[in-house]
């Protein structure tokens, strides 16, 4: 009897919190959608691409979070997308979560390049050069949206000397974020 309670708890609380497992799921997803569109790429663009690898209707599953990704077949895609497999991920951490929920953050910050160019607040120059820096890192110059990795949040924070809190509210008043962006307070 205790054997099976021990198996039970071994299973980590993200098997056992259905909810848990469909927002992280919905999270990967759309990491994983984000980058096909960042290259421009429809599903059917992925499978003829990929000269049949990723059939259209499995990226697509994948996407919307309907099926499981085994993690070789994650970092197969991430090869495919020339991305590291952390690009596809969800965040580990977040300012929002809020500290010891042990729930998977959902947060995501993808910026509108055209209205991160448009800007006329004189801050606005260290977003712009970061954002261009960025694009020169991925090879990607002619992209129209940004996603921004929770790390390189972190170091946009530190170039404005505030938090990762302040920055997005920042981010948010500038109204520079892309629809795809979720931003999930963890205030009750």
């Amino acid at each position: 009897m205790s054997e099976r309670t021990t198996d039970s708890s071994t299973e980590g609380s993200t098997d056992s919190d259905p909810l848990a497992n469909e927002r992280y799921a919905k999270a990967l997803g759309a990491r994983l959608r984000a980058i096909r569109t960042q290259q421009h790429l429809s599903l059917h663009g992925v499978e003829r691409k990929s000269g049949g690898k990723w059939k259209a209707v499995v990226v697509g599953s994948y996407e919307r979070g309907d099926r499981a990704v085994s993690v070789q077949r994650l970092a197969d895609l991430a090869e495919f997308y020339g991305v590291p497999v952390s690009d596809l991920l969800p965040p580990d951490d977040s300012p929002f979560s809020g500290a010891g929920s042990g729930t998977t953050p959902l947060n995501r910050i993808v910026l509108n390049l055209d209205k991160v160019t448009s800007l006329e607040d004189g801050n606005a120059d260290i977003l712009r050069r970061f954002t261009s820096s960025i694009q020169r890192q991925r090879g990607d110059l002619a992209m129209r949206t940004l996603p921004v990795r929770h790390e390189d949040l972190r170091t946009l924070a530190l170039m404005y000397d505030t938090t990762i809190e302040a920055l997005t509210e920042r981010l948010v008043r500038w109204q520079v974020l892309a629809p795809e962006s979720v931003i999930i307070d963890g205030e009750p």
